[in-house]
């Protein structure tokens, strides 16, 4: 049964955060895109990614205080035929992103759509080299576990005692989705869309890890195929 700390943590990280975020962090990457774009990104993607997992850390920590099981956060493999499903859907998402990206690099007409795409706020955030590409996979690493344990797991937990899972997990969908409004109407809409596979993902197989590994899947396939169309861009 979720307590104050718990409740608190959840508020802090679905209200304030996102507040933060927006009236703080963006404006900040924005100022300091002004003066360079590529260390803007450097720090947005490094600083990120530090915030991520302290975020994880203290919530790992109150869980960790009072000796619940991780079965609570649905952090336990799957089993059965929910693994087989976790596999066949990561294994499917994979391979057809695997020949999304052989095409790109061999299609001028492709990448140039692609990059007709991406407009304001989502390519500002967007890797240009390969080196920017580790970056934002990193940071990919750090969003798509991080997202996923408060998201689709504690919040979820934590509020399933007055909305029932399914409200709670409807509720973090939202937030999680309007959190990402710096990308505009169509980010959110995306997000949103993205968000309740995961849930559904994490309902069909009672785990967080097939949702965790598809995350970042998606975020890293995202930055290998901006990077493969917007290096034209960066270069000329």
């Amino acid at each position: 049964m979720p307590i104050w700390i718990d409740l608190l943590y959840v508020a802090f990280f679905a209200a304030v955060m996102p507040l933060y975020g927006y009236l703080v962090w963006w404006p900040g990457f924005k100022r300091r895109q002004r003066i360079s774009a590529a260390q803007a990104r450097w720090k947005l993607w490094s600083g990120s990614s530090v915030e991520y997992w302290l975020i994880v850390a203290i919530g790992a920590a109150i869980w960790l205080w009072f000796g619940r099981p991780w079965s609570g956060l649905k952090l336990t493999m799957p089993g059965g035929w929910g693994l087989v499903v976790a596999s066949v859907i990561i294994a499917a998402y994979a391979a057809y992103q695997l020949y999304a990206i052989s095409a790109l690099r061999r299609d001028a007409d492709l990448r140039a759509t692609l990059r007709a795409n991406f407009s304001g706020d989502v390519a500002d955030v967007l890797p240009r080299t390969r080196n920017e590409t580790w970056m934002f996979t990193g940071a990919s690493v750090s969003a798509g576990f991080s997202e996923e344990f408060f998201f689709r797991g504690y919040f979820p937990w934590a509020l399933a005692p007055w909305l029932g899972w399914w409200g709670a997990a409807a509720l973090s969908l939202a937030i999680f989705a309007i959190g990402h409004i710096y990308q505009g109407m169509k980010g959110v809409i995306q997000t949103g869309i993205f968000g309740a596979i995961y849930t559904l993902i994490v309902w069909l197989t009672d785990s967080l890890w097939p949702a965790i590994v598809s995350h970042v899947l998606v975020d890293v396939f995202a930055g290998v195929m901006s990077w493969i169309a917007l290096r034209e861009e960066e270069t000329a």
